[in-house]
């Protein structure tokens, strides 16, 4: 659990209820002032209860407050210690905002990996090398996403289809069928779209693998298969707008891991691909 902690709020942020939010953020704020609290005073702190406290540790598999604050102790007094920024101001110059920004999104793509599973992405990728058809969907910004990972299998010659229209999205469902892996893009997990696309694919047996913030969304329930991300909201940027670098990361990790799972014959492919783009280029 040592040098995890700040990650490990930060991926565990959506799971958590709202008393439970506003322990996290007085940690994440206040780390040097947690480690000579006691239960008490953090409670207090945060206006909620200490089993409301203790909750909220379980959901970080610590079973004891006296061993979270021992590890929370180590983790700030490394040499490495993490930097604590506070979110965008109105107030702030551009130099301010660009090291925020960065810094923030530096934080998700780093906490990404304790949420991104390894079996999970190993499975997704067993499971579209071996599909006779990969349907990729997304509405809003979750369909720029689902772009990027059609380009990506198109590129390595891999019968792929997009879209991010309901209509066409519907259409598409009609064929969907055991030999068939859906993936669907939703930060939140409830779009209705893209429900309904799955609720479809169920009909048809075909598998789904989800790709959204929400472990618990209805999505996710849905799927087969889920490649989890995760953010945190500030005042200036959505947490939809930090998941979509971390689906974006999710993408190419399917990608190269599917480049090694085909293996070598598959080089003339993404050389030709290569050389098709490269005749556009000026």
């Amino acid at each position: 659990m040592k040098g995890q902690i700040f990650s490990l709020i930060r991926t565990k942020y959506n799971t958590l209820s709202s008393s439970q939010k506003d322990v996290a953020d007085y940690i994440l704020t206040n780390p040097d002032k947690v480690m000579m609290n006691t239960l008490n005073e953090i409670a207090a702190a945060c206006r909620v209860s200490e089993t409301t406290v203790l909750r909220f540790l379980h959901k970080l598999n610590y079973n004891s407050y006296q061993l979270f604050r021992i590890n929370l102790t180590q983790e700030l007094s490394k040499d490495n210690q993490e930097t604590v920024y506070d979110d965008v101001g109105f107030q702030d110059t551009e130099d301010e905002i660009i090291d925020k920004i960065i810094h923030s999104t530096v934080s998700s793509i780093t906490d990404s990996r304790q949420i991104i599973d390894p079996a999970s992405v190993k499975a997704v990728v067993e499971k579209i090398a071996g599909a006779r058809r990969i349907v990729v969907a997304g509405v809003g910004a979750s369909g720029f996403i689902a772009q990027d990972l059609y380009h990506k299998l198109i590129k390595l010659g891999l019968n792929a289809v997009c879209a991010n229209d309901p209509h066409i999205m519907n259409i598409l469902a009609t064929g969907l069928d055991q030999n068939t892996i859906l993936i669907l893009f939703s930060h939140s997990g409830e779009s209705r779209e893209v429900l309904d696309m799955a609720a479809i694919a169920k009909e048809r047996r075909c598998q789904v693998c989800a790709v959204t913030s929400y472990a618990k969304s209805t999505l996710a329930n849905q799927a087969e298969y889920l490649l989890c991300s995760s953010s945190r909201e500030t005042m200036f940027r959505s947490d939809a707008m930090t998941s979509r670098i971390v689906q974006m990361v999710i993408i190419d990790i399917l990608y190269v891991s599917l480049v090694i799972a085909l293996g070598d014959g598959i080089l003339p492919q993404i050389h030709s691909s290569r050389l098709a783009v490269a005749k556009n280029k000026i």
